[in-house]
């Protein structure tokens, strides 16, 4: 284990040197809170996703979250998304795949902040766009939380913090997804990138419903 890559009210991530597959691989280790993380709130995101039965315990709920969290990277990278690798996972420890490099890890849209003025903006925007419609129609996911503090740029963006995420059956799949995109044109419109909303949740659903 190395040092604290992020910390927060629900959950902590360090930094690791793993193996996997025979390999030595950077690792992220996100630890989730039992005794801080909110209960309620996870609720709503675990409540209506067939995978999970949401009636247990407040520190099996945590476990599930984790599992939850998992299974969703892997249907996720399974398919070509943008989101970092899923090793294992154990109870309320998750191991996925260091986003950055020599410990430091990559950062957020909103750590950028201005500076973002100096990349291809659309260009990125375009691409999230791209992997948000890789999520819906072949993973059948809905990220649900989506905004610049849970997209990295490493190159390209990758999408992070996956424990919420929904299938798209869910039965507030679309309101989720339509947040999502709000958040993100409310984002990149302060780089003058034009977003029309009604044009990129379609572009997103491809008619699926």
């Amino acid at each position: 284990m190395g040092g604290v890559v992020s910390t927060g009210k629900e959950a902590n991530v360090f930094y690791a040197d793993g193996i996997y597959a025979g390999r030595d691989v950077p690792m992220a280790v996100k630890i989730y809170r039992i005794e801080t993380s909110s209960f309620d709130k996870m609720d709503d995101y675990i409540f209506g996703d067939r995978r999970f039965d949401y009636r247990v315990s407040k520190k099996d709920k945590i476990y599930l979250w984790t599992e939850k969290e998992f299974k969703n990277l892997e249907r996720a990278y399974e398919n070509d998304v943008s989101v970092p690798k899923p090793y294992t996972y154990l109870k309320n420890v998750l191991l996925m795949e260091f986003i950055g490099e020599n410990e430091i890890p990559a950062p957020t849209l909103v750590e950028i902040g201005k500076d973002l003025a100096e990349f291809d903006v659309e260009s990125i925007f375009y691409d999230i766009i791209k992997n948000l419609k890789k999520l819906y129609q072949k993973a059948e996911l809905v990220h649900a939380d989506l905004s610049e503090y849970n997209i990295m740029f490493f190159d390209k963006p990758i999408i992070i913090d996956m424990g919420q995420a929904v299938l798209r059956d869910h039965p507030n799949a679309k309101e989720l997804l339509k947040r999502d995109i709000k958040n993100l044109a409310i984002f990149f419109r302060k780089f003058k990138v034009r977003v029309d909303e009604k044009e990129v949740y379609f572009e997103i659903v491809g008619g699926i419903e």
